[in-house]
Parts: C-alpha cells; structure tokens; sequence
C-alpha cells in the first residue's frame, strides 16, 4: 500500500529517469505510469514503475523503471487457458538491470535480494543488460530483475500482459497496488 504523495513522488521520478533514456511521454501516459510497491510497502526495494503502451490480444509494449536497486520480486507469467503464458523480451535503454532465470546459479550475483525476502529468491543465474542489450523469457518461465545502482530503464516487448495472473514466489504479494 502506498499513499497518493507517494505515487506522485514515484511518477516523478520515474519521468526523470525515462528522460535520462531519451524516452518522451505524453501527459496522458505520464498520468498513467503505474507504481508497483507489490503490497510489501517497501517500494525503494521492492518496486516497479512502469508505463504500458499497447496491450492487446497479440502483443503489449511498456517501459519499465527501476530506482536504484529496486527489485521486482520472482514471478512467472502461467498458461491461461489455451495461451502458454506471457513470452517478455526485456531490453536495456539506460543504467544496468540484473536479470535472474532459472540455469546454473551465478557464483557471485550482482543482486542482493530486499532484507528479509531473500527466501523467495529461487532462480540464481544472472544475466546483465546494459544499454541496447536484450533477453527473452520463455512462457511460464521464473525470474526476477533488480536495477544497478543508477537505476534502470527498461523496454519491455511482449505477448499479451495479464498482470493481475502473474505467480510470485513470495505469497506476501499483492500484484495490484492499494494507494490510501
């Protein structure tokens, strides 16, 4: 749960971070960005700002931005119905994101999982975008993704998004954010 100061502090941010990319918003979508604190109230952690484009029966396209080692929790996005689930293609605009999948664990991942959450943090092997550098997740995949420490900005190109159907590790998670 977050509160409106909140939610207009983190729009605001978020702005400043996609101008950093070169990324323009029109004040429609600059109204619409969507602050994600997954129901922990932590959002410096665990938190996600993002702006959808499109997202229509075929394909959905929206930016995603990431505060300073903000982490977007372990999720996947599971079969519905006769669709084997939401296939991402996450691509670096600005600043370095952490990208973890299920594969052999990465000795020494850049990541530290928010205190206190670490035992839903499942999936080790770390794959490191930095601008103009991309990776696709397979349906029904688990993963993860945490911003360096300037942040990050990231494209994301996708079949369609059904958010509020997405797995978490952690049970704690609440997809849709309350604002008080």
């Amino acid at each position: 749960m977050i509160t409106k100061q909140q939610l207009m502090e983190a729009r605001q941010r978020a702005l400043e971070y996609l101008s950093r990319a070169g990324i323009v918003l029109t004040p429609e979508e600059q109204e619409r960005i969507e602050v994600a604190d997954f129901g922990l109230g932590d959002l410096e952690h665990t938190g996600l700002e993002l702006i959808t484009y499109v997202n229509t029966s075929r394909c959905c396209a929206k930016e995603l931005v990431l505060f300073p080692r903000q982490t977007c929790p372990e999720h996947r996005h599971p079969p519905i119905g006769s669709d084997p689930g939401k296939e991402e293609t996450f691509r670096c605009r600005w600043g370095e994101v952490y990208l973890y999948v299920p594969g052999e664990p990465t000795p020494q991942p850049h990541a530290i999982p928010p205190k206190g959450r670490e035992p839903h943090y499942t999936v080790w092997h770390e794959i490191v975008l930095r601008p103009g550098e991309q990776y696709t997740i397979p349906p029904n995949t688990l993963h993860w993704f945490q911003a360096g420490e300037e942040g990050a900005v990231v494209s994301e190109f996708s079949t369609t998004s059904r958010d509020e159907f997405d797995i978490f590790t952690d049970p704690k998670i609440e997809r849709i954010t309350r604002v008080v």
